[in-house]
């Protein structure tokens, strides 16, 4: 992929990913190139967005909010428009950064509480995913425990009153459970024990409450996981899962990148163990071509890193709102690997479990084509 450092312009005009506008000016706006290591600020007009219509401001923001990136892009926008004294696109942004800041502070105190319950009663919780967006938050509150299911269910319920979702049979396999409470929109996803979309990750599973830390988010306080557990999960979830990245895994993981918070080295370790380097190391060089196209440089990676990506950003492309990886013959391979490690790892329960996937996916696309969705599978 080709890019040139360029300080004149805030960024191409025409993506090599086939990117819609919209995804266009959010790039532009999350991933200005740097000067002496400070952001640039260009103009509405070098961004793309001086003479933006009301129309195509309300589809980048549906945009933003399905890419997890509405705070971080439109108080770009919003400082932009200040600048401008453009009255109008001034109230556009602020307006709905308002109504994302309410919708993001009733989240953070409904999941204040559910993790301080699991504190009181001495369970191990931590907050994972969803806070890797800060000051943006998920669609959902996704939480990882060691406890039992039956400690989890009886405290979600005596606490919170909470209903369980019906559970897909990828649930199942994942040893996750959907909460619905009263009063909040998003639904809390606790994952019990094990990680992977088969529940085929033990070992990380198992270190990842022990390893991880307190994290301050404005004004609570969780305990969220290590960069390089972050990096694992994000991979897990992009690269053998749903095979499409958002806009926020390639904000948050160079943000990760730029402040130096990434043990490379132990990433490495954690990742080869369960079978899943390979998916991690082309995670990051995906990462960092997108960020090479908008910055005058990618992600400063270690040579180990770079060597060990199957593939890279020239892969991917953009399709049904989402940047997407191509499942043959890429995915595959990333699969074949992690299957294969934990054989020869003699880890057959959870070999069998990830045996499972093709038929899980399999399935789903047959269900998503007869019936508009894979509800109960995946």
């Amino acid at each position: 992929m080709n890019s040139s450092k360029n300080t004149n312009a805030a960024s191409p005009t025409v993506s090599p990913f086939g990117s819609s506008k919209s995804l266009i000016l959010l790039s532009r706006l999350l991933l200005p190139p740097s000067q002496s290591g400070a952001p640039l600020l260009f103009t509405a007009a070098e961004l793309g967005i001086a003479e933006i219509s009301r129309e195509e401001f309300d589809e980048m923001l549906a945009l933003a909010g399905s890419h997890h990136v509405v705070m971080r892009g439109l108080e770009v926008f919003l400082q932009v428009m200040l600048q401008a004294k453009d009255e109008a696109r001034t109230e556009w942004a602020s307006t709905a950064l308002a109504a994302e800041g309410a919708r993001i502070e009733n989240a953070m105190t409904f999941l204040t509480a559910v993790c301080a319950a699991f504190e009181a009663k001495g369970l191990n919780v931590a907050v994972i995913k969803s806070l890797d967006h800060w000051p943006d938050l998920g669609s959902d509150l996704d939480l990882y425990t060691n406890a039992s299911s039956a400690d989890v269910l009886r405290l979600m319920k005596e606490h919170f009153d909470a209903q369980v979702s019906s559970r897909s049979w990828g649930d199942r396999l994942a040893r996750k459970w959907n909460f619905v409470i009263p009063e909040l929109p998003e639904s809390v996803e606790i994952h019990m024990g094990r990680l992977g979309q088969t529940g085929e990750q033990v070992a990380i599973a198992s270190s990842l409450a022990g390893r991880s830390q307190v994290a301050h988010f404005g004004k609570h306080t969780f305990r969220v996981p290590v960069a390089a557990d972050r990096l694992i999960i994000s991979s897990l979830q992009r690269m053998y899962r749903h095979f499409y990245f958002r806009l926020c895994d390639i904000v948050d993981t160079a943000t990760l990148a730029a402040t130096g918070a990434i043990d490379y080295e132990d990433l490495r370790f954690a990742a080869k163990s369960a079978g899943i380097w390979k998916g991690v190391a082309s995670y990051l060089a995906i990462v960092s071509d997108y960020v090479k196209c908008y910055r005058d440089q990618g992600l400063d990676l270690p040579a180990f890193v770079t060597i060990a990506a199957r593939f890279g950003g020239s892969e991917i492309h953009f399709n049904r709102g989402f940047l997407r990886i191509p499942i043959m013959p890429q995915s595959a391979k990333l699969y074949g690997s992690q299957l294969t490690t934990l054989l020869l790892n003699r880890e057959l329960r959870n070999s069998v479990r990830l045996s499972l996937l093709p038929c899980l996916a399999t399935a789903a696309a047959v269900g998503q084509k007869i019936t508009g969705s894979d509800k109960g599978i995946w």
